[in-house]
């Protein structure tokens, strides 16, 4: 690393030491929100470019199209927090960083193209590296075993080592990558795996913090992820089956209904804007687009409708809020807001309807994939699931729901009566 001195101890917390110090063939973090995985990966990858003369990385997620705004960007600030950024040229065309003084390389790829992995030339050193972020949304074991072979031949320095990082939040214990990486009894050889916190990250500020330990009390299911880092509940998902994550343009939906679905969060509880298209002759439902954020006063909401291009879309929103609704309305201009038919069970007839669709969830679509994946049935005091949701982890949710009202609980230009919901949902044979 020539004259450039980094202080480990100061860039990253004591659980991540490992990254910056291990020789492991692999390097396992699941995490919770907020951990400082990706940072302190991130991290990783800058540091070693300068420490190791030979090292080139691969850097990969299941989407190509998500590298610029996650680890392109989280690169380039990890440069910039360590005062290196002006030894590393960015480039966007093609997506990768070269570092100046040796022309060694961070290059991007995506496993929706995955030709591309194997075909990679370096001019200098080897690509001997690999930082597989969001591993959660690698569809297989079979998917990961195709990143490897691109990691491979004689390494300049003796001392060299192959190595590949790992990071993801654990959403279900069905994953391929529990066995893989973390039962002691199946995992490969030569792994060293963690399990990190938000209090591994000391540079969260309190405001989150509370948010994280109000979940705790609130939601202890979503917690077990989100706060706690332990593996997502497979048993009792209420859409178990009935979503995916997959890129998609919106040429692939041009000809499809749009509609916006907007769910009102208050102190703690995210404010949620599901942006969709609905193909109802086949029954899929397309997730595009989303806004999920807390503490969003209604100035700012109208801000990400309008930033998120929701104007001249049928926004369907929470009828409870009705205030809200006004506010949007009236004092922010918000054209075509209408409050969400409700009525009697129009929570869990809602749910059934929806249950008749399959879902389409884009990358960048975030908190919804989130709550599709932590939103589950509740048990009765003799530990068996009832046909009711917990209400809980349902703020997407209820967005996607108020979206898809203007469809499938419409009828001649007004809301179905209670009855004609359920005759509908028998006519489906969901009840």
């Amino acid at each position: 690393m020539s004259d450039i001195t980094i202080d480990i101890p100061k860039i990253v917390s004591p659980a991540y030491y490992p990254m910056f110090t291990s020789h492991a063939r692999y390097l396992s973090y699941k995490g919770s929100r907020g951990s400082g995985k990706s940072v302190a990966a991130a991290r990783k990858v800058i540091v070693d470019i300068l420490s190791h003369s030979y090292v080139n990385w691969l850097v990969i997620r299941q989407y190509f199209g998500t590298h610029k705004d996650s680890t392109f960007a989280a690169l380039k600030k990890a440069a910039s927090d360590l005062g290196v950024y002006d030894l590393f040229k960015f480039t966007v065309s093609p997506l990768e960083v070269t570092y100046k003084p040796t022309g060694q390389k961070i290059f991007f790829r995506g496993m929706d193209d995955a030709l591309k992995i194997t075909s990679i030339t370096t001019d200098v050193g080897v690509i001997c590296r690999e930082w597989i972020e969001e591993a959660f949304e690698l569809k297989s074991k079979s998917a990961f075993e195709t990143v490897e072979e691109s990691l491979r031949g004689i390494l300049p320095d003796p001392n060299g080592f192959y190595q590949t990082v790992i990071t993801f939040n654990p959403w279900s214990d069905r994953s391929w990558l529990k066995s893989e990486f973390f039962d002691e009894d199946t995992r490969r050889p030569h792994t060293r795996s963690f399990t990190t916190t938000y209090t591994d990250n000391p540079w969260l500020n309190d405001d989150y913090i509370a948010s994280l330990q109000d979940m705790i009390k609130r939601n202890p299911n979503r917690a077990r992820v989100a706060v706690y880092g332990d593996w997502g509940i497979a048993e009792g998902l209420v859409f178990d089956g009935l979503f995916e994550q997959r890129d998609f343009s919106m040429e692939d939906i041009a000809g499809l209904p749009k509609a916006v679905g907007l769910d009102f969060g208050f102190k703690h509880d995210p404010t949620a804007g599901e942006f969709i298209a609905i193909d109802q002759q086949n029954r899929v439902v397309y997730i595009y687009d989303e806004f999920y954020q807390q503490g969003l006063l209604t100035g700012q909401i109208a801000q990400e409708l309008a930033s998120h291009k929701a104007y001249g879309l049928p926004i369907m929103a929470d009828q409870a809020a009705a205030n809200l609704i006004g506010e949007l309305t009236m004092a922010h201009g918000v054209p075509n807001v209408r409050p969400a038919g409700k009525g009697k069970d129009s929570v869990s007839q809602g749910i059934q309807y929806m249950q008749s669709y399959h879902f389409v969830v884009h990358p960048r679509v975030k908190g919804l994939l989130e709550e599709f994946n932590t939103y589950v049935y509740a048990k009765d005091k003799f530990d068996n699931w009832t046909n009711e949701p917990v209400d809980a982890n349902n703020h997407a949710i209820d967005a996607l729901r108020y979206a898809m009202s203007l469809f499938v609980f419409t009828t001649a230009g007004h809301y179905m009566s209670n009855q004609e919901r359920i005759q509908t949902i028998k006519n489906l044979g969901l009840r």
